[in-house]
C-alpha cells in the first residue's frame, strides 16, 4: 500500500480565467510530476525519493513558482527556498534564499544527509551545494518573460506581491509553491516543499516553505504535510506541525485536523491557501480556503487524479 499527493500552489484560480489550453498544460504537468513519484513507490522505493522526484519535475517546469519558474525579487534576481523531511527519523533539510540552484529540493536533501544542520541559507548554502556537486544554472535558465512582466508590473510598489498573472483580464492571486507528500510500502512518510517566494520581495524575505513545522512536516506517528499559502500566516500558525499535533495529542483524524487548521484557524486571522497531507494509513487530504489549488493524487490502487478548482 502506498499513496502520494502533490500541489503546485493555491490562490485565486477562477475557472473563467483559464483557456482550455492553459488548463490542460497545468493538468499535464501535475500528472507528469506525480507519475515520477508513483513509479518509485510502485517499485518499492522510499517515500523520500518519491517526494524529491515529484518536486524536481515541478521545479523543472516554468508553469510553477519554483526552480526554473521562480519569480523575480525586487533586485531582479531569484531567491529560492525548499525543505524536505522524513517521518521515520524526523530528519530534515532545508535551504533558503539561494540563487542559480537548478533544483533546491535536491540541495535540501543534501543538507539533511551530508551536514549536521537543518537549514542553510544564501551564499553558504550555495557553497555547500557546489562542494557536493549540486547542479547550478546561469540566470538565462531561470528567465521567464511572464515572470519578468509580473515584476515590472509591481516593482515600483511597496512590499512583495503574490504570484500575479498579468496576462488575464483580472489579475489573479496565486501562492506559488510546489510540494509533495508520500507514504511508501514500508509505512514511512515524507514531505517536501519548494518555492521561488513572492514577486518583488526584498531584504531576504523567507516564507514558510523552508521552515520545518510551518510549511513542511512529516512524522510516522501521524502524517506528512506540505503547505502553500501566504507564508507569514502559515509561519505564525505553525500549520504543518499543528495538524500533526491535533492528531497526536487530541486524537483527531487527518481530515478533521486539516479542516480545523485550514478552514477555521487560518481563516480567523486572514491566512489564505491550502495544503496536502497523508496519514499513516494512506488517507489523503487536500484542503484549501482559496478559490483553487493545483493538485494531484494517487494511491496504489487508483489512477492519477488532477484538479485545479
Amino acid at each position: 500500500m502506498y499513496s502520494i499527493a502533490i500541489h503546485g500552489g493555491a490562490g485565486t484560480l477562477a475557472k473563467h480565467l483559464f483557456t482550455p489550453e492553459k488548463e490542460k498544460a497545468y493538468q499535464d504537468a501535475l500528472a507528469l510530476a506525480i507519475a515520477a513519484g508513483d513509479v518509485i513507490l510502485k517499485n518499492k522505493g522510499t517515500s523520500l525519493d518519491a517526494v524529491q522526484a515529484a518536486i524536481t519535475v515541478l521545479e523543472d517546469c516554468p508553469l510553477f513558482n519554483a526552480g526554473k519558474g521562480a519569480v523575480f525579487t525586487h533586485d531582479k534576481r531569484h531567491e529560492m527556498d525548499a525543505s524536505l523531511m522524513e517521518g521515520i527519523s524526523l530528519k530534515a533539510g532545508a535551504v533558503a534564499g539561494v540563487s542559480n540552484v537548478k533544483n533546491p529540493i535536491q540541495l535540501a536533501r543534501l543538507i539533511m544527509e551530508k551536514s549536521e544542520h537543518v537549514l542553510l541559507c544564501g551564499k553558504g548554502a550555495e557553497d555547500f551545494g557546489r562542494l557536493n556537486k549540486i547542479s547550478f544554472e546561469d540566470d538565462a535558465y531561470f528567465f521567464d518573460e511572464l515572470r519578468w512582466n509580473q515584476l515590472l508590473q509591481v516593482i515600483n510598489e511597496d512590499g512583495a506581491h503574490l504570484d500575479h498573472n498579468v496576462n488575464v483580464e483580472i489579475p489573479d492571486k496565486k501562492f506559488g509553491t510546489v510540494g509533495a507528500v508520500a507514504l511508501d510500502v514500508y509505512g514511512n512518510l515524507a514531505a517536501g516543499t519548494s518555492t521561488g517566494g513572492m514577486t518583488n520581495k526584498r531584504w531576504g524575505r523567507v516564507g514558510d516553505s523552508p521552515i520545518i513545522g510551518a510549511g513542511t512536516y512529516a512524522n510516522n506517528a501521524t502524517c506528512a504535510v506540505s503547505c502553500t499559502g501566504h507564508g507569514e500566516y502559515f509561519i505564525r500558525a505553525v500549520v504543518a506541525y499543528d495538524i500533526s499535533c491535533l492528531m497526536e495529542y487530541a486524537g483527531l483524524t487527518l481530515e478533521l485536523a486539516c479542516k480545523k487548521v485550514v478552514n477555521d484557524k487560518l481563516v480567523k486571522f486572514g491566512g489564505e491557501g491550502g495544503l496536502i497531507a497523508i496519514d499513516t494509513k494512506g488517507n489523503i487530504c487536500l484542503p484549501f480556503n482559496s478559490e483553487g489549488m493545483y493538485r494531484a493524487w494517487k494511491t496504489h490502487d487508483t489512477e492519477i487524479n488532477t484538479s485545479i478548482f
